[in-house]
């Protein structure tokens, strides 16, 4: 096994024991095995870490599996392996199901057994709720799934987008006193439309583009860019979902008479698929440093066309970082134009999204 290319997942106790009330123990022997593998690494072989010092090792364990809550429904393997295309989805996973033996590092065997899963999964909100006590929410590993759905819902990306949905859930249970039962029965369309809104990916659904956006003409100087209002904000079965243009083209939205316009949210391509984001994380010294991603939009600017048919620059945005933009504005146009000046290192822009309010 390559030291330099590992996390050390394997490292881990307690399938066969109460992970709760025996977590002093666990943790004690768990202490016990990394100062042992460290000390393998250091003097029992050849490993290429001479210079290598121990620097740091955490007291606390962290819990793959312990108690998970029961909700209005229990996602199963079969929910995995189906795609989980439910009708209340509101994340989703992507990891396969990783089925640890519960004997873990005791285990003399394969450490694991990887059962066929999507990607993606849909994940429904209806897991994340509490069937019998009414005002209760839960998020991560926790949340309302058999031992072998939860091997692939327990990853920290998946775990984050579960937050998110429970997050804006509670928001909306909050602004109209509800339950978050009652958030399922009378409020689901318009979670899912905040999540989307806010940049969120759910498979197999499409964003609700604003009326404003969609009843404008819409032409470029190059390029087709009707895909900037289509609801779909990445690469989704191999279409590309977006406009491409040379830095200095532009895009425009026309009226057909003044309209007051109040918001522009864009959505920039952030190079989802680029490599040396996922595990395993290692920093090397000397190692090329983390960096915003080239594709990014680094400077633009929004112009307006006044009566006597000239443009004017309304706003100007120099350093740009983020794939997600809103923009609050304040100004009446016969039209508008989105100009990509500058990236983080692409030589076109390449953009996703750009909505009109």
């Amino acid at each position: 096994h390559d030291i330099h290319d590992s996390n050390f997942w394997w490292i881990e106790l307690g399938g066969e024991q109460d992970s709760i009330g025996d977590t002093e123990e666990i943790r004690d022997e768990l202490l016990k095995i990394a100062y042992g593998v460290w000390d393998h690494i250091k003097n029992q072989g050849d490993h290429g870490a001479e210079n290598w010092i121990l620097d740091w090792v955490g007291f606390l364990p962290g819990k793959r599996e312990s108690r998970r809550y029961v909700g209005d429904h229990i996602l199963t393997q079969n929910d995995v392996r189906a795609g989980g295309r439910f009708a209340d989805l509101v994340a989703y996973g992507g990891w396969t199901m990783d089925d640890h033996n519960p004997a873990g590092f005791a285990y003399p065997g394969e450490p694991t057994i990887f059962h066929p899963a999507p990607s993606p999964f849909g994940i429904p909100y209806s897991c994340l709720y509490s069937k019998n006590i009414a005002n209760l929410f839960f998020a991560g590993r926790n949340i309302s799934v058999t031992h072998a759905a939860l091997s692939a819902t327990r990853v920290m990306a998946t775990c984050a987008t579960l937050g998110q949905a429970v997050g804006t859930a509670a928001a909306l249970a909050i602004a109209d006193s509800l339950s978050p039962r009652e958030v399922s029965a009378r409020k689901i369309s318009e979670l899912k439309q905040a999540l989307m809104e806010d940049d969120c990916y759910l498979p197999w659904n499409r964003r609700a583009v604003p009326p404003l956006t969609l009843s404008a003409g819409l032409k470029a100087s190059e390029g087709d860019p009707e895909p900037l209002r289509n609801g779909l904000d990445r690469p989704t079965d191999g279409a590309d979902n977006g406009w491409s243009g040379k830095l200095g083209s532009w895009v425009e939205y026309a009226f057909q008479r003044p309209e007051r316009i109040c918001q522009l949210r864009f959505v920039f391509d952030s190079e989802l698929n680029r490599q040396g984001k996922n595990m395993p994380c290692s920093f090397p010294l000397g190692g090329e440093p983390r960096r915003v991603p080239e594709t990014l939009v680094r400077a633009f600017r929004i112009e307006t066309r006044g009566e006597d048919g000239s443009w004017r620059v309304v706003r100007r945005v120099e350093n740009n970082y983020q794939r997600l933009v809103n923009l609050s504005v304040d100004f009446a146009t016969r039209a508008v134009r989105f100009v990509p000046e500058a990236t983080w290192g692409a030589e076109r822009a390449h953009v996703f999204a750009w909505d009109v309010r």
